[in-house]
């Protein structure tokens, strides 16, 4: 065999290789089209109008599109806030869109509380064999704080629904679908995988979101997250408008916990322990003798409240709920708020250097209640270099203002720029009520933990009042 002829056949080899290798990579891709095509059936399209009474009507010059949209919207609201209405404010209409899913056949809705809220009419459309039809829809009940909402409307004759699958079983790069109205593209499908979870974004204390990079769009909010079998995993509620590819739903499994309460009471009711937490940092760790930063830091507890009578302190750290670990505060505050309120709970709480099981019976949560080394320079003042704050006890007067029943802790007055202190957020005008769980009411008990417990730790956890709440701040001690 000559030397052109091997080439050809290596070619020819290689060539087949890479064809099967396409193959076998397209036969591994995931084909949507029959997940689309049955879950679609039971999404919808939701508008909404707002009526503002006190406003000038936009001009009708132009016909509105299919869902409201007036492509000239914005230019007449510049023309009237120059112009204005000569003085004749009459309603306005405000109209928004976004996405849900049916939950049951006779007819209960699944959206986000934004896409429904403050809204005068819901308008629900389904998308059917015969084409779209439109229902008014009734809001049962929202919550503020997840962001949910369910809606009933009557269609008389049974719909298809969705189920919620299990979050808690998502990995990270699964195959997802998400289906809604962006931009009021009726019933657009898009797919891409589960990017990460446990996501916190700041939109409210049970923060625990799937990010997604299937293409989410202002109007797919309320819409299904699904999974391959067809399950909702998620609801999709939050995008980053700088960001291409990163959307973010509220798991299934807290969804499901919420509609439920929504349907059976109309309203959520959420258990209450009665404390301000914080993360445990590493220096916090090795400040309380733990063996890694874990746990959520109890900083004050509430007189009255559960924690209260079950016996909790500030500067515990709650490790554990009914067999349940605890990393940081946010699981805490999930945990207790997925509970109702009169169950007894088992809490495993570290406290100077052991485990201790205390049992709690939680209360009602509710919005009011969440609204709710270095020189002795005399006169009793302290200005520790190590540190770098110049410290003194309170006087009466001082404790009076600050709401103190005693005069108590030691007033920060003045902090070294560039200092530890300042480094880990003590500020002039704290009061420091403990270092490192010992209470200390004069500047030579502060000096003694320093010098002591600080020294061989190399950190020093201060139990901090600052404008009528506690929190804790832990410095390094360097020798």
């Amino acid at each position: 065999m000559n030397t052109v002829m091997r080439r050809m056949l290596c070619i020819v080899g290689c060539l087949g290789m890479l064809l099967a290798s396409s193959g076998a990579m397209s036969a591994d891709l995931p084909d949507f089209t029959q997940l689309a095509d049955s879950a679609g059936q039971a999404v919808v399209n939701i508008s909404t109008v707002k009526v503002n009474k006190n406003q000038a009507p936009m001009p009708q010059i132009f016909p509105r599109g299919p869902h409201g949209q007036n492509p000239f919207g914005d230019f007449f609201e510049q023309f009237e806030r120059f112009f204005g209405n000569q003085g004749r404010p009459v309603p306005r209409e405000q109209r928004s869109l976004g996405s849900g899913f049916i939950i049951s056949a006779d007819g209960y809705i699944v959206t986000n509380n934004h896409v429904v809220d403050g809204a005068d009419r819901i308008k629900v459309n389904l998308l059917s064999g015969k084409g779209e039809k439109s229902y008014d829809a009734e809001v049962i009940g929202t919550d503020k704080e997840t962001d949910l909402a369910l809606l009933k409307i009557d269609a008389g004759t049974r719909l298809p629904a969705l189920e919620f699958g299990n979050s808690d079983v998502l990995r990270v790069g699964q195959w997802v679908l998400a289906i809604g109205n962006p931009f009021g593209l009726d019933h657009t499908v898009t797919a891409g995988i589960v990017s990460a979870k446990g996501r916190t974004i700041g939109a409210g204390p049970y923060d625990n979101f799937i990010q997604t990079d299937a293409s989410i769009n202002p109007g797919n909010s309320g819409g299904p997250l699904l999974d391959m079998s067809g399950q909702v995993i998620g609801i999709n509620t939050a995008i980053i408008a700088s960001g291409q590819g990163i959307g973010f739903a509220i798991p299934g499994k807290l969804a499901k916990q919420v509609i439920d309460q929504l349907k059976e009471f109309k309203t959520v009711k959420r258990g209450w322990l009665g404390v301000s937490i914080q993360n445990v940092d590493e220096n916090s760790a090795k400040a309380l003798g733990l063996d890694r930063a874990r746990g959520a830091l109890v900083s004050s507890v509430t007189p009255g409240d559960p924690a209260e009578k079950a016996g909790l302190k500030a500067g515990d750290v709650i490790i554990n709920v009914d067999g349940v670990e605890i990393e940081n505060s946010g699981d805490l505050t999930r945990k207790i708020g997925d509970l109702l309120p009169g169950v007894k709970i088992n809490l495993s709480v570290w406290r100077n250097g052991k485990t201790l099981m205390i049992p709690v019976i939680l209360e009602q949560r509710n919005a009011e209640r969440v609204a709710q080394g270095g020189r002795d320079t005399g006169a009793g003042e302290l200005r520790n270099t190590v540190l770098g704050l110049a410290l003194r006890p309170l006087t009466a007067q001082e404790a009076e203002a600050l709401n103190m029943d005693r005069p108590r802790g030691l007033l920060v007055m003045d902090i070294d720029p560039g200092s530890v202190a300042e480094e880990n957020d003590v500020t002039a005008g704290d009061v420091i009520i403990e270092a490192n769980g010992r209470v200390v009411n004069s500047v030579q008990a502060f000096q003694d933990v320093i010098k002591g417990d600080g020294a061989s730790k190399g950190v020093v956890m201060l139990l901090v009042q600052r404008q009528g709440r506690n929190i804790f701040r832990t410095l390094p001690v360097e020798p």
